[in-house]
């Protein structure tokens, strides 16, 4: 039985009492095996709180207080072990009321989102548990995506199933390539591969699930649920791996080659069951969930994102500004989709360069969605602080510090109702305003969370046409305007910036490839325009630096994946 749960960080009595509750399931389907995600009870990633003695003391209690839980299993269930000094990424083997081993994860990441040899030391033994003759290899996560890593050893030890206790999270693309990782290891190593995945969301991060098994040829014989938990049970044939190693001898020779006392299994358990006796009962009959992709499957890790991100912190309502705009509206689609209408407050703030058109899209969207809209136009306070600088702003010019006095007088309305109501207040810019720096420090960016923070404006367009495909909710008029942030007369995006088919395209080379302006130019891009979007990239690190967490869905995200120095001198682009 495969546990694709959503945990909570911290929580271990919460997440100790999910990992009870599925193994009194597991005993009740005659369950042989149970597995769950990586760091099961302590959540991933747990971060500093490793670094706290009492936490990791308490994990390691509550592993043993389980073990006596698993009566008449046998349970893989994910923790952060310590062993003197050192701590371990590891996998308890709970068996019939006992913790008969611990497996230390070997591979530990430490590139984009991950950084584990902060916190873990490494593994450095591969056992094989024989499991009523069954032999199993037991790894976590990053051990399966090499090649020569443990899952290869252990099937080199005999071992016909390899478990992977995982928590891989999600970016566009990722569930086909880690699929084709998974289905390369099962057809090199002759063995199913039993992959269990975290899912849920957590910060920035969010875990899709789409747990797999895959039997000896690479062939996926069922699937966890995409961005949802998902329980399900799956009948393996050891048998099976016999015959298909008879006839593929890669495994043989391999073995060969590596004459190795640590291949041999090391810990035999005695089965609480007969694994041998016949044909087992059939399953009952499960419908395979059919996994996401494109902009389905961005959109459902959005939500996930922030149903978490809210629900997990505590929130139960969200509040956000309604321009009428593309951002605003996919932005409040998300939390209609999260979290239902009844609990997103959108707010429309008209000043003296909206247009009428703003405001009617942005009553269409309310409309559509259902959510309850507040007009408080912000004209007055604007101009109030216009008279309470007018003193010091005496004989200059109105510019950019005006434009950016209306969406900071925005900000204010929006906190102000989050702090009244206890709103979560949501902030809309998307990835390549945050580029580039086109957002407002105390205006537009003021807020919790941000959904499209790592939303392309490209990609903002694409998902707002998908989700209309799954009932209108997003005004036509809006995704067809041309964009403007309204704060000078007849203002557009691309007075400021270059048109977002051009733009986008070079911000994905600089910011997710860290391409050179002159490989960027070489892709038939204008030399100008290029320099002068890496000139604003590099500039504006200081504003991402203030902006609030968003959900991670490209291969490379602001913040804690892309972290360059605010105060450096280097040529634009390029070395020091």
């Amino acid at each position: 039985m495969l546990a694709q749960l959503n945990l909570m960080v911290g929580d271990l009595e919460a997440n100790a009492g999910r990992v009870a509750a599925q193994m009194d399931a597991a005993r009740a389907a005659g369950a042989h095996l149970l597995v769950f995600p990586e760091l099961t009870l302590s959540g991933y990633p747990p971060e500093d709180l490793l670094l706290r003695p009492g936490f990791v003391t308490a994990c390691r209690e509550t592993v043993e207080r389980l073990a006596a839980h698993s009566r008449g299993l046998t349970a893989l269930v994910g923790f952060p072990h310590h062993r003197g000094d050192e701590l371990f990424n590891a996998a308890a083997v709970l068996h019939d009321g006992q913790l008969a081993d611990i497996y230390h994860k070997a591979y530990l990441p430490n590139y984009g989102v991950f950084d584990e040899q902060r916190y873990f030391g490494q593994g450095e033994r591969f056992p094989v548990l024989d499991l009523g003759g069954v032999k199993i290899g037991v790894s976590i996560c990053e051990d399966i995506w090499y090649a020569a890593g443990p899952p290869q050893v252990q099937a080199l030890a005999g071992a016909e199933v390899l478990v992977n206790l995982s928590a891989s999270p999600f970016h566009a693309g990722k569930r086909r390539y880690r699929e084709q990782m998974l289905a390369t290891r099962a057809g090199d190593t002759g063995a199913y591969v039993v992959f269990c995945n975290l899912v849920g969301g957590q910060d920035e991060l969010v875990f899709d699930g789409n747990s797999l098994v895959l039997d000896t040829d690479g062939q996926v014989v069922a699937r966890g649920a995409s961005m949802a938990e998902d329980v399900f049970c799956v009948d393996l044939r050891p048998d099976e791996v016999l015959r298909d190693r008879l006839l593929d001898p890669r495994i043989r020779k391999a073995r060969l080659m590596r004459q190795d006392p640590a291949l041999s299994p090391e810990l035999v358990l005695e089965p609480v069951a007969d694994l041998h006796a016949g044909a087992l009962d059939p399953l009952p009959e499960r419908v395979e969930p059919t996994p996401l992709d494109g902009s389905a499957e961005i959109w459902a890790g959005l939500v996930l994102g922030l149903r978490d991100y809210v629900t997990k912190n505590g929130f139960s309502e969200l509040v956000l500004g309604l321009s009428g705009g593309i951002d605003s509206a996919v932005t409040a689609a998300l939390a209609v989709d999260a979290l239902g209408a009844d609990r997103v407050h959108g707010v429309a703030m008209p000043a003296r360069y909206s247009s009428p058109e703003s405001l009617a899209d942005a009553e269409a969207l309310a409309a559509l969605a259902g959510l309850p809209l507040l007009t408080i136009p912000i004209d007055a306070g604007f101009q109030a602080f216009l008279d309470l600088l007018a003193p010091a702003f005496a004989d200059r010019a109105e510019d950019l510090t005006e434009e950016n006095l209306q969406s900071r007088v925005r900000g204010t309305v929006v906190m102000a109702l989050s702090n009244k109501f206890g709103w979560l207040p949501l902030t809309t810019g998307n990835k390549s305003e945050m580029s580039v720096g086109y957002a407002t420090l105390y205006g537009d960016m003021a807020g919790g969370f941000a959904p499209l923070k790592d939303v392309s404006k490209l990609r903002v367009y694409a998902l707002a046409r998908w989700r209309n495909t799954q009932g209108a909710i997003i005004p036509e008029h809006s995704i067809q305007r041309p964009p403007s942030a309204e704060l000078r007369p007849e203002q557009l995006d691309s007075d400021s910036l270059p048109p977002y088919e051009l733009l986008d395209p070079i911000l994905a080379a600089y910011v997710e490839l860290e391409a050179s302006v002159e490989e960027i130019v070489a892709l038939g891009f204008e030399r100008a325009m290029v320099e002068r979007i890496a000139g604003l990239v590099d500039r504006s690190e200081y504003k991402r630096r203030q902006s609030p967490p968003g959900v991670k869905i490209s291969q490379r995200a602001f913040g804690r994946e892309r972290r360059m120095p605010i105060t450096k001198r280097v040529r634009t682009g390029g070395a020091s």
